[in-house]
């Protein structure tokens, strides 16, 4: 079995307890639900490598500005004493450290199953989540130590615990074994480029709608057909700039 380790450098480890906690993600990410590869995560709180009096992990920008920026000092020892230190990795060429920032790849599902069949599914090298804070990352820790970056879309959120959190949950789909069904992140919205054509599940009958007749008839070919035109029905209706894309 592979065990591949996940470390994530936070101030707020406890952002995590609920992904950890609850459904596919959850028992994926405790090790759960493969038996090729286990998962294992590892927090660490950035704020233990603080040597300020009051374990400070920030401070003012250079030239002014708004805000306050994570220390380089501070983040380098929290990765070099919090991780590859106490994982007991020979180099630091055996992690891989993201970050997620405005200046990265833009996630997709696209992105999404990239990451979770390449890196989460690497063999070789572990991964290392750096969540920033603040007005963002003294820059030359990020120029000395990080390799990849990633970002959610056009918009800011106040840390970079969320980001990480929605990367491992949408991308640990895609990592074989974890799906009881490997077919069902074949059929995701996004797999072809439409929304997922309509669900229906019991009663037939809710509040006098009923369930497409054509769901019922068990012919599997006009099914797939309508199951097509439903996808381009919503896409239209919904998403019109997927078709534009």
């Amino acid at each position: 079995m592979i065990v591949r380790k996940i470390w994530i450098l936070t101030l707020f480890p406890e952002f995590f307890r609920p992904l950890l906690e609850c459904g596919i993600a959850g028992s994926a990410l405790r090790g759960e639900r493969s038996e090729a590869l286990r998962f294992e995560l590892h927090f660490v709180n950035i704020r233990d490598y603080s040597k300020t009096r009051y374990k400070s992990v920030d401070d003012s920008p250079y030239g002014g500005g708004p805000g306050m920026v994570m220390r380089a000092d501070i983040l380098s020892d929290a990765l070099a004493k919090g991780v590859l230190e106490a994982g007991g990795y020979a180099h630091r060429s055996a992690l891989r450290v993201i970050y997620t920032s405005p200046r990265g790849k833009v996630w997709s599902n696209t992105v999404a199953r990239e990451f979770g069949t390449t890196v989460l599914g690497d063999a070789h090298r572990d991964i290392v989540f750096i969540c920033g804070r603040y007005e963002g990352v003294d820059e030359r820790f990020l120029e000395k130590y990080v390799d990849e970056y990633y970002s959610l879309g056009d918009f800011v959120l106040t840390g970079g615990e969320l980001a990480v959190m929605t990367m491992l949950d949408s991308a640990v789909r895609f990592v074989p074994g974890i799906l009881g069904n490997k077919l069902s992140s074949e059929y995701d919205s996004f797999e072809d480029g439409l929304i997922e054509y309509p669900q229906y599940t019991k009663p037939q009958d809710f509040e006098g709608m009923p369930v497409p007749e054509i769901l019922m008839s068990g012919h599997h070919k006009n099914i797939e057909q309508w199951q097509k035109t439903e996808k381009l029905r919503l896409t239209k209706l919904y998403r019109p700039d997927l078709l534009d894309e």
